[in-house]
């Protein structure tokens, strides 16, 4: 009797137990902890997502280069479906039937609870009409967004675009969801952690006609949204615009640095594309359009494609020599329309012969930086051939080629200086020597340039020895100054006062007299150092290539002008340089005669 009360207690006391244990679960999920509440209630709630407006990019002057303008997306929440008047819905926002059917199978498929896009961007009109009637359509809600807008309709690869976010975003970003924006390229690439802002949410109540009719709990789990910062660019419109102007009928680029900042004031590539073509709804469309184009109007020549930089490259070997010792500026070659041996010959243009290192410069001489280049790969204080190229080499590489620069553009390319292991590849061990490399002597051969590092080789000659990395962004909104690795002076291995001669020479070729291979950059009251360059293309009319800088004391902006087939560099990209350097130094353009010879072909000596 005793040992069957004894087990009627523990009975009573494990019911008991497992009694309050339900009571406190329940007392928990029901008062302590509203989220369950709230998922119960979640037909009679909407959480929306409170996007903020993207941070504004403006120029370095203040004008405003990127803005934002409304829109709005109409979302959907599969659960809380049920039947609607599809005819009246598809008039209102003209689309069909089986439209409707997709969308909502791709919105169950993406998720049955959370709210996801269903149609992107309507218009103002369409939501000023689809807002009368949404209780007639349970389960959508429209959620306002901004898209970006362009007042000059300028810089479209320096600006970059945005774009939505795909499953490989979202998965290496938790910040990110289906439907979000992100920047696909340019700037709002480069910065979109400050101008995507931060996302904020509101928890509205909704009525049985799928009407919101106020907050919930008065907003105290809403979370406001923090708009994102504004952006400083380094660019000057009115230059960008103009070189843009200037560059309209042909394939090429413009690259224009402040010497003493790195500060990127125009980078220009043609053909180029309207930035707003890559807004809106029509976006996709445009963008498949655009990169089936056979000019290819998506590809940043700037900053991606590869050349040779010709002639001006004779700047850099000159250095070279003249730190190495192997030559001085009185060290002169005879030039007899070329540079001999045996059966190889590297050609050149009537002049002056002899000519001593600075006048080689003025003339642009091939023999002269041939008989360098041979100077520099059997300097005897090295045992070998490849001795002397890999100590070239490193000299070149201090001046940015061959490597990445390090700039705030994401799409930046390093170019290619061939090692001596390359050579040993194509040529074999010890086989191959200055002959066989003969054409780095005069910028052609396998070297492959950017633009970018052809300006930033003008600034290095402009500064007499040292850059600053090309930076794109001067300011960004409540932050204290740009990143630091942009104000440090990079020094080139090349002592400064072996810059004095060049310089002097790059003078003379655009303001001397018989010989000056750039004289149509010259300007009136300001000295334009320049030095132009031929680069051979097998495939049609060679490039026309130019780099400069002025004023010659003291300079304010380095210039890099490619133009493809534009044949000499003295031609077509010397006059367009000079026409870029007048409009920033100036803001005016005096020489209306060398704007018409750009714009229009014509000569004023025609």
């Amino acid at each position: 009797m005793n040992t069957y009360a004894g087990r009627k207690y523990i009975v009573a006391g494990i019911i008991l137990i497992i009694g309050l244990v339900y009571v406190v679960r329940l007392f928990s999920l029901q008062v302590l902890d509203s989220s369950y509440k709230f998922s119960a209630d979640s037909n009679s709630r909407r959480s929306k997502i409170l996007y903020p407006a993207r941070g504004l990019i403006y120029d370095r002057n203040g004008q405003i280069l990127v803005y934002n303008e409304a829109a709005y997306d109409l979302m959907i929440n599969p659960s809380q479906l049920c039947s609607f008047d599809t005819i009246d819905f598809c008039e209102i926002l003209n689309i069909t039937p089986e439209d409707v059917v997709n969308k909502i199978r791709e919105a169950r498929n993406y998720s049955y609870y959370k709210p996801s896009v269903f149609l992107k961007q309507i218009s103002s009109i369409t939501y000023a009409v689809l807002q009368e009637k949404m209780y007639k359509f349970p389960g959508f809600f429209v959620q306002p967004r901004t898209l970006r807008n362009y007042p000059k309709k300028i810089a479209a690869h320096v600006l970059g675009y945005v774009g939505e976010v795909d499953d490989q975003i979202i998965e290496q970003d938790p910040y990110y969801q289906l439907g979000d924006y992100i920047g696909i390229s340019g700037i709002e690439k480069s910065y979109e952690n400050q101008l995507r802002g931060e996302k904020g949410r509101k928890i509205v109540l909704v009525d049985v006609y799928n009407r919101e009719v106020g907050s919930y709990q008065s907003g105290w789990y809403d979370k406001l949204p923090v708009v994102g910062k504004n952006v400083v660019s380094t660019l000057d419109a009115g230059v960008q615009e103009y070189g843009e102007h200037l560059m309209q009928q042909f394939r090429g680029s413009i690259v224009a640095i402040e010497p003493l900042t790195g500060e990127i004031l125009a980078l220009i590539t043609m053909p180029n594309y309207l930035p707003d073509l890559l807004v809106g709804r029509s976006r996709g469309n445009n963008y498949k359009i655009l990169a089936e184009d056979t000019l290819k109007p998506l590809f940043d020549r700037a900053l991606m494609a590869q050349y040779p930089p010709g002639s001006t490259f004779k700047t850099v070997n000159g250095l070279i020599a003249l730190q190495e010792g192997v030559i001085n500026t009185h060290t002169e070659f005879e030039c007899y329309m070329g540079y001999f041996f045996g059966n190889i010959k590297v050609g050149c243009h009537l002049h002056d012969s002899p000519l001593d290192f600075i006048h080689a410069i003025q003339n642009s001489c091939n023999s002269y930086f041939t008989n360098v280049f041979k100077k520099i790969l059997t300097d005897p204080k090295f045992d070998n051939t490849e001795e002397a190229y890999n100590n070239w080499r490193e000299h070149i590489v201090s001046f940015g080629f061959g490597n990445l620069l390090g700039t705030d553009f994401v799409n930046e390319l390093k170019g290619f200086v061939p090692t001596s292991d390359y050579y040993d590849q194509v040529y074999g061990k010890n086989h191959w020597n200055f002959l066989t490399v003969r054409s780095l002597a005069i910028g052609q051969g396998e070297l492959g340039i950017t633009p970018l590092q052809m300006a930033n080789l003008s600034a290095v000659i402009a500064n007499r020895g040292y850059y600053y990395i090309p930076h794109v962004v001067k300011e960004i909104e409540d932050e204290q100054g740009i990143d630091e690795r942009f104000l440090d002076r990079h020094y080139v291995s090349i002592d400064s006062i072996h810059f004095v001669d060049v310089v002097e020479g790059m003078d003379l070729a655009v303001n001397g007299g018989r010989g000056s291979t750039a004289w149509r950059a010259r300007m009136k009251d300001v000295v334009v150092c320049g030095k132009t360059g031929t680069a051979e293309n097998p495939h049609g009319e060679d490039h026309s290539i130019f780099i400069a800088f002025a004023p010659k004391e003291e300079p304010k902006i380095a210039v890099s002008v490619y133009v493809e087939n534009g044949g000499f560099g003295n031609i077509w990209a010397a006059p367009i340089a000079s026409l870029v350097i007048e409009k920033y130094l100036n803001d005016t353009i005096s020489r209306s005669y060398l704007e018409e010879y750009v714009l229009n072909g014509i000569r004023p000596d025609q």
